[in-house]
């Protein structure tokens, strides 16, 4: 610890840093001195410390699969190589057979605990579509926790059916819904969206929706995309309106930050974003979410998905404390080409294990299953 305190004494972020370790959390000037500092070792430093304080030395992940159910969708977002518009002849939507023989196929093989179902906006489908898909899942496979729909599909929804979000909300909690990604949230500035998904709902909206599930009962994840037109001040800004939401409702269990992948997408066919923002820009980004919601939202996730194994194994020494899931058949990221997102649980065991750490296998609640 001396060691630490020494080096943090000599640096420009040294006083934040010294107060996170006395349990004061970074302001939102600090957090932007943070964004701007190149002294990411140290960051990492603290946030691992911060986070083996909470966790010791175990690292957990979940079981899962992503199920994409569409891909049709009207809010043509200009970081997305998955969409396709109705009507298209790559367009697709799972039946509901098609669901259950892909859960079954997934608990059988591999025993999921959990199913992330996203997908497109698509005008043709109502609530009585995902009704039946979480009625189904949690009857016939009652220990596979349903966690889907963005705050953005769940107002897609709402107008569909011309009812509120509230109502749909607790239609599809009282199905079989048990917690919501935080999809959709990108950067939680109106500027930035109206470049990125100038379609998609308010920064203002996916924060009402949000704390509507929470009220309801519903824990969710927080996520951020980062890596395209948003500037430091506006990274700054999404960490404290989801602080902000947190501090009233306790609703985030965990906060996934990832890096934008351009590849195919319209942002990079308009010369906009042309490379993705790397690693040590990933190593800042988990370590400065461990310091800025330490005590607040628990757990922070690798994401290794648009950033690989190898990286998710440095981010667990820099603030994660969670590997996030298997996610096969994943569809969204692998339209970019970006990498495999084919990650078996037994890869995930081996990862946490090279590193020195215990493995915890959760549920979608973060509960413990087992030890591996």
């Amino acid at each position: 610890m001396s060691q630490i305190t020494e080096q943090i004494h000599s640096s420009e972020i040294g006083d934040i840093l010294e107060n996170s370790l006395h349990g004061k959390r970074p302001t939102i000037d600090d957090c932007i001195m943070l964004l701007e500092s190149d002294d990411v070792f140290l960051m990492g430093l603290v946030a691992g410390k911060l986070t083996q304080n909470q966790f010791g030395k175990k690292v957990s992940f979940v079981n899962n699969i992503i199920l994409n159910y569409t891909n049709v969708c009207i809010t043509d977002c200009k970081f997305c190589a998955f969409y396709r518009p109705p009507g298209d002849n790559e367009a697709y939507t799972l039946t509901l057979d098609q669901i259950e023989a892909r859960v079954k196929t997934a608990w059988d093989l591999f025993k999921i605990r959990q199913v992330l179902i996203q997908g497109g906006h698509n005008p043709n489908l109502g609530i009585e579509y995902y009704e039946d898909a979480f009625r189904m899942i949690r009857t016939k496979f009652p220990k596979v926790g349903v966690h889907g729909l963005s705050a953005s599909e769940i107002d897609m929804i709402a107008r569909v059916e011309k009812s509120s979000t509230k109502e749909t909300i607790s239609r599809l909690k009282d199905s079989g819904l048990q917690s919501v990604p935080g999809a959709g949230s990108e950067i939680l500035v109106d500027p930035v969206k109206k470049i990125i998904s100038p379609k998609k709902i308010s920064s203002d909206e996916w924060l009402r929706i949000m704390e509507e599930a929470h009220l309801l009962g519903l824990p969710a994840s927080a996520t951020m995309m980062y890596g395209h037109v948003e500037s430091v001040q506006d990274i700054a800004e999404h960490f404290y309106k989801i602080a902000a939401l947190q501090e009233k409702t306790k609703g985030f269990m965990a906060f996934i930050p990832w890096s934008f992948e351009p590849n195919n997408t319209l942002l990079q066919k308009e010369s906009t974003v042309n490379f993705g923002a790397g690693g040590m820009q990933l190593l800042k980004m988990i370590a400065i979410s461990r310091l800025v919601y330490d005590g607040l939202i628990p757990h922070i996730q690798s994401s290794w998905l648009t950033n690989g194994v190898g990286m998710a194994q440095l981010a667990l020494q820099y603030g994660a404390d969670d590997f996030g899931g298997t996610l096969i058949g994943e569809e969204v990221v692998s339209c970019t080409g970006a990498r495999s997102t084919e990650l078996t649980s037994q890869r995930i065991i081996d990862s946490i294990r090279q590193i020195g750490y215990q493995v915890e296998e959760r549920d979608n609640f973060y509960n413990t299953v087992c030890m591996h």
